[in-house]
């Protein structure tokens, strides 16, 4: 009789037998289990005694072979690739797939399995899998072998690898034996699937998340041909790791969170484990109640009781307490995954982050130690950020929240129909349909409600241009207009209002003719053979957001809007005592006005041309906050939500604060990259352009401080260091009641790139007091001197200056003449002396912009003293008083 997982559930960390071994490594041979042990792979094992298993001989008795002779595998990866199409199955998969096609790279023996619906679906998936191996070894397939299928030679298949080089040997018809390294993978999968399926007791339908295991687990065993080393540590160059393992089929007690039941609830549901998901979502679970594949990682495993003995199991599953609960690591899950498949896996992170390099120095403190954490940094994060959204249709009619999802799947089609987005019709001769996929996001709303969106999406990536497209540029409204109007918003305590346009881009009309083949889920019973002409633009199209502006444009003029040539996503319209603007970035709006009626009105009319969502008085904009006093004349955009984020996604939540965005004592070159291959491989796993990417979005949306230490860190992308990495909060913009006067600051080093000897330009411009446009950017010319420096600087920033008084003037608030502050007076002399000089006759002429602007006094210089002066923190590394001075003096709020 079989204990009860009751009983049991103490043992999450149960017998580490030989036994227990064999079924985590889905059964593998003993052979196999002794080489891993010799390897010290199974440390917790000191002798591998093997007892008869039964679900071995059932998955994989076979007759007595005859004598065999050797191979040497080839030396180079990519230089030999063996595959074959299994199938079809007599049953279809979980995610309905009745085929499977292996990838094998003779040089290191991994295996990559792709599950398939159709034959005819070979041709892609070997396209796919070819960009993903290629871009991750920067090698090319050499020599492709296969049996000699219709599948690899019909569809442009033959023609396409001729084309790119690559040579296809095929079998003689009947002798399979000379794809025996494919063939013989296969049927290593289908045994080891079967034994490992069979011992769980779960039924055929789960035979494609048994051989996704199964090739997980082939990856990481002793391979004969390879001399008994880890397909996957010869393919990766990376240790393989097994602390992770368990039984496939096993019960497992996941943990449901707070938000997903009542206080009286389980804290867990027992559900069965399936297989290894990506990285992403840790482990795979087989929900009976629900018939819905799970991912998960909160979870404690009973390795001894199987899917067959379920009725043992009581439904309503015993509380555990996590905080007392053993859980398992996942340390080793980002190594590698061992394929990406059809509807099974979705997504391969092939290197492990190590984040463990300091980003400050701490000091000892007297607190209390906290235990360490369990999971590696990285894992932990997209664990933590995942929202649990499908990747596929199938996935999402699986999902816990399918009749959701379903219920945005019918909107979105309501609107597309409603629409007149498509007709059915034949599919022309000559013409090709697009594919299109689903795609689901959980959108967080201002109120803390989550929004179930689906959309429906054009592969757009099968268009050719100047067949299916002409023009794609689109334009999207610049971060500084934004901050200009808000600056005018809160100036005059004007309106601010946000609309959002529900489908946009299906509002564009088409110019070319486009088909594509009908969604999944709604393809219309007794037309099945049919396409969808399609009459409007569609998400994916690459001329989709240029149709949308071009119908936006057109509709804004006709109802008397003015577009900025200054922006040309900005509408002005002005009424006897009062105007309005209007900014557009792709589907989002924000509407400024003095009037809330002519606002109201507006809205009327955008709603009946488009179908709109009304968000009210605008409460954030691109992951900004919008935190409005009207009775105070206060405006404040804070990015402090997205700074957690940023700090949760690089493990920093607990680390230090530094008092500057870069400590004077960095000095940063070229010559701290790495030099040896142990520092090469360690830089890999860090991720540099990532954090640099999250700091640059923060400094050009509020975070003119940190504009200088994102553009020095900015300069080693390709080649980081670790001086580098650890060179690399809450602050806002208030915009004040102040008058609407616009004031320049500029300011350069002097050859302050340790590299290039490049000086380095920084500017700021503000609005009333509060910076509404910067910059910190290394110079394109090695200048001789600091007033031959400042001199650039100034013309750089005179440019913007001129763009912001044009600006200004469009909208109807008229500058004087607009003053540029600089605390260079050689340069200010410079400007405003023309006379020839021996020190500045090699300045090229296009530096010379500022003296025009200061002759035609369309720009006023200005001395400002050094201590005083914004800009100084944009263009080198500044003391705390000095950066407290330079923010304050801006609008920067702590």
């Amino acid at each position: 009789m079989t204990s009860c997982p009751r009983d049991t559930i103490a043992v999450a960390d149960t017998s580490t037998d030989t036994s227990l071994w064999h079924r985590r490594l889905g059964h593998m041979s003993e052979k196999g289990m002794k080489m891993l042990l010799s390897k010290g792979k199974l440390p917790e094992l000191k002798s591998i005694d093997f007892d008869m298993c039964e679900s071995c001989i059932l998955g994989k008795q076979k007759k007595v072979s005859f004598l065999k002779t050797g191979r040497t595998p080839k030396a180079k990866k990519l230089e030999l690739v063996h595959t074959d199409l299994w199938g079809p199955s007599p049953v279809a998969s979980l995610g309905g797939s009745r085929y499977y096609i292996t990838f094998i790279d003779d040089s290191s023996r991994k295996v990559w399995v792709y599950f398939l619906k159709n034959k005819s679906d070979v041709f892609e998936t070997f396209k796919k899998w070819k960009a993903m191996v290629e871009t991750e070894t920067g090698l090319r397939i050499k020599c492709l072998r296969s049996d000699n299928g219709g599948e690899y030679i019909d569809g442009g298949f033959s023609e396409y690898c001729a084309a790119q080089g690559i040579r296809m040997e095929k079998t003689i018809p009947g002798t399979p034996q000379q794809n025996g390294v494919a063939e013989r993978m296969n049927r290593t999968l289908n045994e080891r699937a079967r034994s490992m399926r069979l011992h769980a007791g779960l039924s055929k339908t789960f035979w494609a998340d048994a051989v996704s295991t199964a090739a997980y687990l082939i990856n990481r065993g002793p391979s004969v041909p390879m001399d008994f080393r880890l397909p996957e540590e010869v393919w990766s160059g990376k240790e393989v790791k097994f602390s992770h393992l368990k039984v496939f089929g096993c019960v497992s007690y996941v943990h449901i969170d707070s938000d997903a039941r009542s206080k009286l609830d389980a804290k867990s549901k027992i559900w069965f484990f399936i297989g290894y998901g990506d990285e992403k979502f840790g482990y795979r679970f087989w929900d009976e109640q629900n018939r819905k594949i799970i991912r998960s990682r909160n979870v404690i495993f009973n390795e001894q009781v199987m899917y067959k003995d379920r009725s043992t199991v009581v439904s309503d599953a015993t509380e555990i307490d996590q905080k007392k609960s053993e859980f398992v690591n996942l340390d080793e899950l980002t190594e590698s995954t061992v394929q990406k498949g059809g509807e099974e896996d979705k997504e391969n992170v092939n290197s492990q982050v190590d984040l463990s390099t300091p980003v400050v120095e701490v000091r000892r403190s007297s607190r209390n130690i906290r235990p360490p954490q369990r999971y590696s940094p990285v894992l932990n994060y997209l664990l933590l950020t995942d929202n649990g959204e499908p990747e596929c249709y199938d996935e999402a009619l699986q999902d816990e929240n399918s009749s959701k999802w379903e219920l945005a799947m019918k909107d979105e089609m309501d609107s597309l129909l409603g629409n007149q987005t498509w007709e059915l019709t034949e599919l022309p001769v000559g013409k090709k349909a697009l594919h299109n996929k689903w795609v689901y996001r959980i959108k967080n709303e201002h109120d803390g409600s989550k929004r179930y969106k689906a959309r429906l999406v054009v592969k757009g990536f099968q268009q050719k241009e100047g067949i299916d497209y002409t023009e794609i540029f689109s334009p999207v409204v610049k971060m500084s207009t934004i901050r200009l109007v808000l600056g005018m918003v809160a100036a005059e305590n004007l309106h601010l209002e946000q609309l959002d346009v529900k489908t946009a881009f299906l509002h564009g009309d088409l110019e070319e003719d486009l088909y594509m083949i009908q969604p999944k889920g709604f393809i219309v019973q007794g037309q099945e053979n049919l396409v969808c002409k399609l009459r409007k633009s569609l998400y994916g199209l690459k001329q989709a957001p240029r149709q949308w502006y071009k119908k936006f444009d057109s509709f804004m003029h006709r109802i008397g809007f003015k577009r900025c040539e200054a922006d040309h996503c900005c509408y002005v319209k002005s009424f006897d005592n009062s105007y309005i603007i209007l900014l557009l970035y792709v589907d989002d709006m924000l509407i400024a006005g003095s009037s809330i009626e002519k606002i109201n009105n507006l809205k009327k009319q955008l709603s009946k041309q488009f179908a709109m969502k009304d968000l009210g008085a605008a409460k954030q904009i691109l992951g900004m906050r919008i935190i409005r006093d009207k009775a105070n004349g206060t405006l404040k955009l804070s990015q402090s939500e997205y700074v957690k984020k940023v700090l949760s996604r690089f493990n920093m939540n607990e680390a230090k604060p530094v008092s500057t965005p870069l400590g004077s004592h960095f000095k940063l070159s070229k010559e701290q990259s790495p030099k040896t291959e142990a520092e090469r491989d360690h830089m890999s796993k860090v991720p540099y352009a990532s954090a640099i990417g999250s700091l640059m979005y923060a400094m050009v949306c509020t975070r003119p401080d940190i504009a200088h230490a994102v553009g020095v860190v900015s300069r080693f992308m390709s080649r980081p260091g670790k001086q580098h990495w650890e060179g690399s909060v809450d602050i806002c913009l208030c915009f004040t009641g102040a008058s609407l006067k616009l004031q320049g600051y500029v300011d350069a080093d002097f050859a302050g790139d340790i590299d290039s000897r490049k000086s380095t330009t920084g500017f700021v411009f503000t609005l009333g007091g509060t910076a509404i446009s910067w910059a910190s950017n290394l110079q394109k010319i090695v200048t001789l001197s600091t007033t031959e420096a400042e001199y650039v600087a100034a013309t750089e920033a005179g440019k913007e200056m001129i763009w912001l008084h044009g600006f200004l003037d469009e909208l109807g608030k008229k500058q004087e003449m607009g003053i540029l502050h600089s605390d260079s007076q050689s340069a200010i002399f410079l400007a405003k002396n023309s006379a020839f000089h021996s020190k500045s006759k090699h300045i090229q002429t296009k530096y010379h912009f500022i003296r025009y602007l200061v002759e035609d006094k369309l720009v006023i210089l200005e001395k400002i003293c050094g201590s005083k002066n914004p800009a100084d923190m944009l263009t080198k590394s500044v003391t705390i008083e000095k950066l407290k001075l330079c923010a304050a003096s801006i609008g920067l709020l702590a």
